[in-house]
């Protein structure tokens, strides 16, 4: 309990020191007494007078839970911790937030969607947010969700979600989803935001356990309707969880096993070195046969996946023939679009190896420096004895400067583009 406190204390000296570290860096005078004075003041007057100080309050209060990397607040924790100055509030910041729940940059719990709700559920919900309820006052309740936040946090949730499936959905435990969430709290914000975008559905099954998953899209298209097989594939997916879990609960319980037979051994202790030594024999046997279940399961996985893309795979084909058939597109007109595509394609690998080519002339430079210093050299001494005329010299120039760079065993094509490439460039210079 003692370690526990501890820890929480830590952590929120921790987020105090964030909260004044933005603060610094965002508002340069915020021990300004007099700056004080103005800003924590109530709002008063016509809009016009407070507009630019609700501003201020509002985009410091994104910036601080932004940085705490944090989406959800609480007006309690806002008013008299983050913006505490020496026993002083703010008195506007309820304003403030109440500005920023009726402008949308705030919710609350009552504006989510219960993801765990069924269709009539959702139809309500849609139905009550539709009506023109008004917002004057914020809701009596201490927790509210910076809008913007929760959007950043979602796409974030979405990437690392496909740094781990190749498929354009996934189903995942409510338990690995909390965790990719950093918290229950967390993550029912972001799967109510989820089911609401129509980009994530709740699906639970219950055999001994209740098991509680999410089928979340990878892809921008909504995510596809729960079917029979989500839920095999959910219960698969716990035993592999649970068998990992087993497995790491049985290396550590080898590593013990084997430092205590270690130390029995050094200090003389046969009998118990042995009974460790025992106790590490079957460890080690356990643990090989949860490996060999767990590399079935994730067998089955990666099966159930390749079919799933295999399936996503023939249905573009079939609709590709769908558009082919009903735009009356003949064979010879596809083999001719595919002929064209190659050629296209094969023009691109001669261009990017023409352009490889040129990033190679690094280990050039220096004859090309030493040309170039010859060529200053000539044009140095022909230039009392050159005519008046400014475009035959510079015709002259340019003639002289690609003979010299034709000289270097560079590929004909490449001459060429770096020849003209300099005359244009020294053409404004010699003009």
């Amino acid at each position: 309990m003692e370690s526990s406190n501890r820890t929480r204390s830590c952590r929120g000296e921790r987020r105090m020191e964030l909260v004044r570290e933005v603060i610094r860096k965002e508002v340069h005078d915020w021990d300004s007494e007099v700056m004080i004075s103005a800003r924590f003041k109530a709002f008063s007057g016509q809009r016009s007078d407070w507009e630019p100080r609700y501003h201020f309050w509002r985009d410091l209060v994104i910036k601080i839970a932004r940085r705490l990397r944090i989406f959800i607040i609480r007006p309690s924790v806002v008013k008299n911790v983050w913006f505490n100055q020496g026993g002083l509030t703010p008195l506007c910041i309820d304003d403030v937030l109440l500005e920023m729940y009726n402008a949308g940059d705030l919710s609350c719990s009552n504006d989510l969607i219960d993801p765990k709700g069924g269709q009539l559920t959702k139809l309500f919900h849609k139905v009550r947010h539709l009506l023109p309820l008004s917002k004057s006052a914020i809701p009596s309740e201490d927790e509210f969700i910076v809008s913007s936040l929760l959007e950043e946090k979602s796409f974030e949730v979405v990437k690392l979600l496909c740094d781990c499936h190749w498929t354009s959905s996934c189903i995942i435990t409510m338990a690995r989803f909390q965790v990719i969430c950093e918290g229950p709290k967390e993550a029912s914000v972001i799967l109510s935001h989820f089911s609401k975008c129509g980009k994530a559905k709740y699906l639970a099954i219950r055999r001994q356990d209740l098991i509680e998953g999410v089928k979340v899209s990878l892809s921008p298209k909504t995510v596809p309707g729960i079917i029979p097989p989500d839920y095999e594939v959910l219960h698969l997916t716990w035993t592999a969880e649970k068998l990992q879990l087993q497995v790491d609960l049985i290396d550590q319980r080898c590593v013990n096993s084997k430092m205590s037979a270690l130390a029995s051994l050094k200090s003389g202790n046969k009998s118990s070195a042995m009974r460790h030594a025992r106790e590490l024999k079957l460890a080690s046997e356990s643990r090989e046969k949860c490996h060999v279940l767990l590399m079935r399961v994730e067998e089955v996985l990666r099966a159930i996946a390749d079919a799933q893309d295999s399936k996503e795979v023939f249905e573009a084909i079939q609709s590709g023939t769908k558009a082919i058939k009903d735009n009356k597109v003949t064979i010879e007109e596809v083999q001719l679009c595919l002929d064209e595509l190659d050629g296209a394609m094969n023009s691109q690998r001669q261009v990017d190896e023409v352009i490889g080519s040129v990033l190679s002339y690094a280990e050039f430079d220096e004859d090309i420096e030493d040309e170039l210093d010859k060529l200053q050299l000539e044009e140095s001494r022909k230039s009392s004895h050159a005519p008046p005329d400014g475009t035959i010299r510079r015709e002259h120039t340019t003639e002289s400067l690609s003979n010299a760079l034709s000289d270097l065993k560079l590929s004909n094509e490449v001459v060429m583009t770096e020849s003209q490439n300099v005359s244009k460039f020294l053409e404004p210079a010699l003009s």
